[in-house]
């Protein structure tokens, strides 16, 4: 089993500890040194029962076609080339102080916010405050809203709003010329 995420895997899982502080902490803990939650004992095996006659098989549901890795790699290159991205990311900032690596995340953040402002509009999904106390009803969006802590029974769910979330309701990413190898992030840089 590969034990390594995929970049945009680690990205998304670093918004969610962002977005989560119930899950930022579980992760602090373990990575403290706390002891993973015990899992369950294995229940013990039933007796077989009698076979039934065979269900029908329900179709497969339908696959969304794979990712525009093209894209992917376009929005990392306007990341590095805007922010230095890439660059902050795969130095190793242990070594640095609070301070530098601040001056330095001042930077990552104004090149960013650049991009995120060029490429995408963005609108909150919910319009209340954060903090604020609201209701979920039946049949409320799951793909919108995740509903986390003691999730017990069914909607109407009512609980406090951590996250606002987001949703991109525009993406503008500059037209690809003939030829453009999107796998070069930035280019080497030679100086004469």
């Amino acid at each position: 089993m590969n034990d390594s995420l995929s970049f945009f895997s680690r990205i998304g899982l670093a918004f969610s500890l962002l977005g989560d502080g119930r899950l930022a902490a579980r992760v602090k803990a373990l990575r403290d040194g706390a002891a993973a939650p015990a899992s369950a004992p294995a229940p013990v095996a039933a007796p077989a029962p009698v076979p039934a006659p065979p269900a029908p098989v329900a179709a497969p549901s339908p696959v969304r076609a794979t990712a525009d890795v093209d894209a992917a790699l376009q929005l990392l290159a306007l990341l590095q080339r805007e922010a230095r991205f890439v660059d902050f990311l795969q130095e190793d900032i242990a070594p640095y102080s609070d301070a530098e690596v601040g001056g330095a995340a001042r930077m990552l953040h104004g090149g960013a916010r650049k991009v995120l402002a060029e490429t995408f509009d963005l609108a909150p999904i919910r319009a209340e405050s954060e903090g604020s106390r609201l209701t979920l009803p039946a049949g409320f969006d799951a793909a919108a809203v995740r509903v986390t802590g003691n999730v017990v029974g069914q909607p109407p769910f009512t609980g406090t709003l951590q996250h606002k979330g987001w949703r991109a309701t525009a993406v503008r990413l500059p037209a690809l010329t003939e030829g453009h190898d999107t796998r070069v992030i930035a280019p080497a840089e030679v100086e004469l």
